[in-house]
């Protein structure tokens, strides 16, 4: 099977035994598994109403997200999850394009 698949025979072997019920395989039951274990993997979110309001805040007074992530160092909030935050619209009223832009010297 695992040359068929073109995988190292303890990937198999690990699939098998990870999702095995009473000696069989059935791979509907094999991705059901998959999905809960997936769906408890990740870790919590840091997002909350008091950090949206700080940080929608801080950009309507035109600081960046990297000056609001260096004020929020006990936080341990970076820029890149507050650009994110933008990108995906969890900061209401914010967009990329408001950002101001620096120039190139």
């Amino acid at each position: 099977i695992a040359k068929f698949l073109h995988r190292h025979h303890s990937t198999i072997a690990r699939e098998l035994s990870r999702n095995k019920f009473e000696n069989n395989y059935c791979s509907t039951s094999a991705h059901n598994n998959y999905l809960k274990r997936r769906k408890n993997s990740s870790h919590s979110s840091k997002y909350n109403d008091v950090f949206s309001n700080l940080i929608s805040e801080k950009l309507h007074e035109n600081w960046s997200p990297e000056q609001i992530s260096n004020a929020l160092l006990n936080d341990k909030l970076s820029f890149k999850t507050i650009y994110n935050w933008i990108y995906i619209g969890k900061l209401k009223g914010i967009s990329l394009l408001q950002l101001d832009q620096k120039c190139k010297k």
